[in-house]
C-alpha cells in the first residue's frame, strides 16, 4: 500500500540536486524549510508570497491557455489587451505587467500550439495534479508531474512541451520525469519533451528516452522518496537535527533564497 506522503517529484529532485553547473546555488537548508517546516507560520508567509519571477511564470502559462480557449483572439489587432484583461494585469506591479505583456505579445507573433492537436493544455494554478503510483521493487509512491502541455505529432507521437521564462533553464530531467509520467498515464504510446521560453522563443530539441532511461529515472525517483521520507521522520523525531539533515550552503547565493530572512546562517553581507 502507498503511504500518501511517500512521493517524487521534479521539483522534489531539484531540491536534492542543482543541474550541472549550478552547484554553488545549492543549498539543503532550502529543502528542508521547504519541505519540512513547511507549516511554521514564518515559513509558510514565505512559501505562500509569489515571486516576482513565479507570477510571470504563471500568468504567462495563463496566458498561452487563454489564447487556445478564445483561439480568435491569435489573429484580432486587439487580441493582446483582451487576454491581458482576462489575466488582470494592470492590477500587478509594473515589472510583472510589462513583461508579461511582452510574452503576450511574442505568442501571438509566433502561436507555437497553432494548428496542434492539442492533447492537454493547463493554466498552471490547476494545484497539485493526480498522483502516479509508481513501483520500484516493493517500494511505491506517488509520482507527481505538473505537465503544461502535450500534444500530437503528425506521425502519432505525443510531444510534452514545458513552457519556461526568464532565465530558466532546460533540464532534462524535468524532460525524463515527464517522460515517465507519460509512460504511466498513456502506456503504449511514443512520446518526446521539449522546452520553450515565452520570453526569448528559445526551445530544445525534442528529448526522447528509452527504456532503460526510464528505469533508471523510475530507481532515482523512487531513491529520493525515501531518502526525503527518512529524514522527515528523523526531523519531526528529534528537531534539534534539522542543521545536520539539512545542511546550509551560506554564499553570495542567500540573497536570492526566499528563507534568507529567517535562516541564521545566511550570508547577509553578501546580501546587504
Amino acid at each position: 500500500m502507498t503511504r500518501l506522503w511517500d512521493f517524487a517529484s521534479y521539483n522534489l529532485w531539484s531540491l536534492f540536486s542543482p543541474p550541472v553547473g549550478k552547484e554553488h546555488w545549492h543549498c539543503d537548508m532550502k529543502r528542508g524549510f521547504t519541505k519540512a517546516r513547511k507549516k511554521e507560520p514564518q515559513v509558510k508567509a514565505l512559501l505562500d508570497r509569489d515571486n516576482t519571477w513565479q507570477r510571470i511564470g504563471i500568468l504567462a502559462q495563463q496566458g498561452v491557455y487563454e489564447f487556445h480557449q478564445r483561439p480568435q483572439f491569435l489573429h484580432r489587432s486587439d487580441g493582446v489587451d483582451r487576454v491581458a484583461d482576462i489575466l488582470q494585469l494592470s492590477e500587478e506591479v509594473e515589472q510583472v505587467r510589462e513583461r508579461v505583456t511582452q510574452t503576450l505579445h511574442n505568442y501571438q507573433s509566433n502561436p507555437i500550439l497553432a494548428d496542434r492537436e492539442i492533447v492537454e493544455l493547463n493554466r498552471g494554478d490547476e494545484g497539485f495534479p493526480e498522483p502516479i503510483v509508481v513501483c520500484e521493487g516493493r517500494y511505491r509512491f506517488n509520482l507527481y508531474a505538473a505537465i503544461d502541455c502535450i500534444f500530437r505529432e503528425p506521425d502519432g507521437t505525443l510531444h510534452i512541451l514545458d513552457l519556461k521564462t526568464g532565465k530558466s533553464d532546460f533540464d532534462r530531467r524535468q524532460a525524463y520525469v515527464y517522460l515517465l509520467a507519460c509512460r504511466y498515464r498513456y502506456r503504449g504510446e511514443r512520446a518526446v519533451a521539449s522546452f520553450y521560453n515565452l520570453e526569448t522563443q528559445e526551445r530544445s530539441r525534442p528529448i526522447p528516452a528509452t527504456g532503460t532511461q526510464l528505469k533508471a529515472i523510475r530507481m532515482e525517483l523512487a531513491r529520493i522518496s525515501k531518502i526525503h521520507q527518512d529524514q522527515l521522520r528523523e526531523y519531526r523525531w528529534k528537531q534539534q537535527s534539522f542543521e545536520r539533515l539539512y545542511p546550509a550552503n551560506p554564499g553570495w547565493n542567500c540573497q536570492y533564497c526566499p528563507f534568507e530572512s529567517i535562516c541564521q546562517f545566511a550570508d547577509r553581507e553578501v546580501s546587504a
